[in-house]
């Protein structure tokens, strides 16, 4: 069953890359079952940090959902029928805010990790740091692409990047088949709303 749901989670989280790219509503509701998939996988392979960012993933599908779909409502209808990407710019208090808010995430997650083990309330996680750093970068990112800024691509990077490791660590094969998809899509990503993007 293990290994179905991980290419569950491959076949959906590549759809849902495409879908990001163009950014289409569709994505957030894929992302749903995407989010439940990788919930299941990851807090079964005892990575809780990764495992509460699913559960974000999860919270931020709806709100990205009913943002976008304001965004878009806001276009002339030409706008809508293009290959038109909307954008926000990122400030640099946002992108301050947003590095304080990852830091401290990071070292938080960790922490509370360690803290849950040593009472027994949870699996030994010897990656908890790397997992908690996943974890915060990507829910900066995730933020960020609800926010339609151009710079979500680059911290996407950064995550599935390091996300490849722990899967590897934890022998998630598919798992990290998926997260070098995600790699690839986060570049072509940038690409195209760079050359498609008008800031509004």
């Amino acid at each position: 069953m293990e290994k179905s749901i991980e290419i569950f989670t491959l076949l959906t989280g590549v759809l849902y890359v495409i879908l990001e790219i163009r950014q289409k509503n569709l994505m957030w509701v894929l992302g749903i079952f995407t989010s439940l998939a990788s919930m299941w996988m990851f807090f079964h392979n005892g990575m809780y940090a990764s495992f509460c960012l699913q559960v974000y993933y999860l919270v931020t599908a709806f709100i990205g959902l009913w943002q976008w779909r304001r965004d878009r409502g806001n276009l002339s209808s030409g706008q809508q029928e293009s290959d038109f990407i909307f954008l926000r710019r990122l400030t640099l208090k946002v992108a301050l805010v947003s590095a304080l808010l990852a830091i401290a995430g990071t070292f938080a997650l960790s922490w509370a990790m360690d803290r849950l083990h040593a009472v027994g309330l949870l699996d030994e996680n010897p990656m908890s740091l790397l997992d908690a750093s996943i974890a915060s970068v990507s829910m900066v990112a995730t933020w960020w692409l609800v926010r339609s800024y151009l710079e979500q691509w680059w911290l996407w990077i950064v995550a599935n990047l390091l996300t490849i490791v722990l899967c590897c660590i934890g022998q998630m094969w598919w798992m990290a088949g998926l997260y070098v998809a995600y790699v690839a899509a986060s570049v072509i990503g940038l690409r195209y709303w760079k050359r498609n993007g008008t800031y509004f």
